[in-house]
């Protein structure tokens, strides 16, 4: 390492105070991080688009009044658009494709102070909750490189927990910020829907059920950014009001005696795996020692209905994304410019009727008023963020046999055909059985968070959820720093980062 070998002790609110009061320069800070990435990246694969040069200029200049200013960070190579760098969402499609001009949420995050030293691996267009696109090849976890970090984030999922940057960017729109926090034993935050802003390029992403925030390795480092970037933008579909207490101040304060419901079950009447039941039950005992009202209980929702909702979603946006492709390609898409997966469901998406889609989108405002109702009772939900542990990279890629499925299909525009085997409902279950827990969130719009309270016997990461009142992010907050406290994680290091 060089000569900053103290920097991945603190956090990105230290760094930025170690800068206020010139105990070190960012420069200094900019270079160790540069040379973190080049030692940790050729085993992980998290970084795919280096901006040291961009990083560089930057911490030459005058630094924003920022609370990170100087603090080197990492952007998802999703939906975060940089003038003049490749944004290539994880697919061969937009290889080429250099936006030319910054994302709101981009902005922001420049004048909160975060130096940009690059931008993180995802897969296709965000669509896994691991992370292996074609374009760019597998991220590995760092707590054991045979691992997947999760996805839709695991490239900033694996940056921060191997301690590159102390914090990343994400997004989530089924778990995917979650996913690869509980993954990595890092803290993941999704935050209200309309919290943050999306704009100028899109709206209501994944008809609402996508958030862009960060993961990060302490809670404070989340508060303080969701303070730096909250609030909407010209335009935004959902309007919200913005906390009248700054986050950083509301992790000061002590959450109180909360009264906590748990589940351990599968939403889908899938496998939990024994560790991430456990993880849950330890979690709950430590609740009760806090003082909080901890029993078992879980919403009246059907899960196996909003599992298909939810795939409904996916074949719908594929379809659109494709379509929308003319517009980056000057041409009309064919099969070879995504992955065969994408375009199965993009097929599958176009046989669906308009009526079938919007029956769908009905089940999440029904999940919705459930999770209003369940509310009524318990301050927060807790669940296991995953039903496993991390799998093994490779685990959760389409088998031989799907792939020359997949690969008929796609040549021959079988969608119809696929549709009428009765093989979406199998899809809608099994593509979420290691990770049905997140979703709900995404449907309803509510904050919810993953934090890192538990190892397997093995040294793998598993996290546990916990889902807050819609806009109330607060309470989420107080008593995560509550949480941090009493079960300290940010001292624990992966193998990868020694």
């Amino acid at each position: 390492m060089g000569g900053f070998k103290e920097y991945d002790k603190y956090d990105g609110l230290g760094l930025a105070e170690l800068v206020r009061k010139k105990e070190i320069s960012p420069e200094e800070i900019c270079e160790e991080a540069i040379e973190r990435i080049e030692l940790l990246n050729p085993k992980l694969n998290a970084v795919i688009t280096k901006m040291y040069d961009q990083a560089r200029e930057a911490v030459k200049g005058q630094l924003p009044e920022g609370p990170f200013a100087g603090v080197p960070f990492l952007l998802k190579d999703l939906l975060a658009a940089v003038a003049g760098v490749r944004l290539t969402n994880g697919s061969k499609a937009f290889k080429d494709y250099i936006p030319d001009h910054d994302s709101e949420l981009v902005r922001r995050f420049k004048k909160a102070g975060l130096i940009i030293l690059g931008k993180t691996n995802t897969p296709e267009f965000g669509l896994l909750g691991y992370t292996e696109p074609e374009l760019h090849g597998e991220t590995r976890n760092p707590w054991n490189t045979d691992h997947t970090p999760g996805g839709s984030s695991g490239g900033s999922a694996a940056a921060v927990a191997s301690g590159m940057v102390p914090v990343a960017s994400g997004g989530d729109g089924g778990g995917s910020i979650r996913i690869p926090a509980s993954y990595c034993g890092l803290f993941g935050l999704k935050t209200t829907r309309g919290r943050n802003p999306t704009g100028p390029e899109h709206g209501a992403i994944w008809q609402g059920a996508v958030i862009e925030h960060v993961i990060s390795r302490s809670v404070r480092d989340s508060a303080a950014v969701l303070d730096a970037i909250c609030g909407g933008d010209i335009g935004a579909p959902y309007s919200i009001p913005n906390p009248e207490t700054p986050y950083v101040k509301e992790i000061e304060q002590n959450p109180g005696s909360l009264k906590v419901a748990f589940n351990v079950r599968s939403p889908i009447n899938a496998e939990v795996h024994p560790e991430c039941i456990s993880a849950v039950e330890d979690t709950a005992k430590l609740l009760e020692k806090l003082g909080h009202k901890v029993e078992e209980a879980a919403p009246e929702i059907d899960g196996k209905t909003l599992a298909g909702s939810y795939l409904t979603m996916y074949m719908g946006e594929m379809a659109a994304d494709i379509e929308d492709l003319k517009d980056i390609l000057g041409r009309k898409a064919k099969p070879s410019d995504v992955e065969m997966l994408t375009w199965t469901l993009g097929l599958l998406g176009r046989t669906y009727s308009a009526g079938y889609f919007v029956k769908a989108m009905r089940e999440w405002g029904v999940a919705s008023r459930i999770m209003g109702q369940f509310h009524e009772t318990y301050d927060l939900y807790l669940t296991p963020t995953t039903a496993y542990p991390p799998v093994k990279i490779g685990e959760l890629k389409p088998k031989p046999a799907e792939r020359v499925l997949m690969k008929v299909v796609n040549t021959f525009g079988l969608g119809s055909l696929l549709k009428a085997s009765g093989i979406v409902d199998i899809l809608a279950v099994e593509s979420l059985s290691k990770t049905p827990f997140t979703q709900l969130a995404n449907f309803t719009g509510q904050p919810a968070m993953s934090v890192p309270l538990h190892w397997t016997p093995d040294g793998l990461p598993c996290g546990v959820q916990f889902i807050g009142r819609f806009g109330d992010e607060a309470t989420l907050f107080r008593l995560a720093a509550q949480l941090e406290k009493e079960k300290p994680w940010f001292d624990k290091r992966p193998p990868a980062a020694v």
